[in-house]
């Protein structure tokens, strides 16, 4: 069984993918409900928006953080669910507390599911294939430098040359020419396999995208995963009222000289 196979079969056997799919479904909405370019909001503010009601929504469905579960379970439930639609409050998953754990990389926001973890990353709608990780935060890029099992892998600094021989990423560790020696041991200092869910969204189609995946350091550009799930496209079994439906998608016209969205 390939890895790909493996991680996705058991992610969303344990309902994990579920929660991070109403997670993001839910801040979407309501990032696209509060949208307003009238009212002075722009692409980075939408990026912003959305990548900060994710991370909340993960924290409520996992019950991480300020929404971890204590012994008063009545008041838990009134955190967890303020400000929730009566649709995310319906479609919400039900899953057990302590299911999947905070675990922040480097300060960057994370969740653990038993050995693995997951880190979020915004980009462009329609770009995710080719996602830069050289652009992206160190942090990423040590995620996106380790190696993938399911290949023979070459060594490690072939890895790291462009794949056409020509200049890297603009603004990554290639167009400098030199890479970061603390880079080369990434995969030994990661204390959990560490994979990467993509999200990005046209403000105005309403149209978003949500990809789980192992990323590529992708120096000469190309490719930014050894393997991607689209946790979008198929339907995803929900612990919840099958006889209640959520809210249709929001969508929002084209205004003239509009801007495109650039996720947070």
């Amino acid at each position: 069984m390939s890895e790909q196979a493996e991680v996705i079969a058991e992610f969303r056997d344990a309902g994990v993918l579920a929660g991070v799919r109403w997670a993001y479904e839910s801040a979407t909405r309501r990032a696209l409900e509060s949208y307003s370019e009238a009212d002075g909001h722009d692409a980075a503010w939408l990026g912003h928006t959305r990548f900060t009601l994710f991370r909340d929504r993960l924290d409520r469905v996992f019950s991480c953080m300020r929404y971890a579960v204590s012994a008063d379970e009545e008041l838990d439930l009134d955190v967890r669910y303020a400000e929730l639609s009566d649709a995310d409050r319906v479609t919400m998953p039900r899953l057990a507390p302590g299911l999947v754990r905070r675990s922040d990389l480097f300060g960057s926001a994370g969740w653990a599911y038993r050995r693995r973890r997951f880190l979020l990353a915004g980009g462009d709608f329609g770009r995710l294939d080719t996602l830069p990780w050289p652009n992206k935060s160190r942090t990423k890029q040590i995620v996106a430098l380790q190696r993938n099992p399911d290949v023979r892998q070459p060594s490690l600094f072939e890895s790291l040359l462009p794949a056409d021989g020509g200049p890297g990423e603009s603004g990554g560790p290639a167009e400098s020419g030199v890479i970061d020696p603390a880079l080369l041991t990434a995969d030994r200092e990661l204390d959990l396999l560490t994979y990467v869910i993509a999200h990005s969204l046209d403000p105005f189609s309403g149209e978003a995208e949500l990809v789980f995946g192992r990323p590529r350091l992708n120096l000469g550009g190309g490719p930014a995963w050894y393997w991607r799930e689209d946790l979008l496209a198929p339907p995803l079994a929900r612990p919840v009222d099958p006889g209640q439906v959520p809210d249709a998608p929001v969508r929002l016209r084209r205004p003239e000289g509009g801007v495109s969205d650039v996720a947070g």
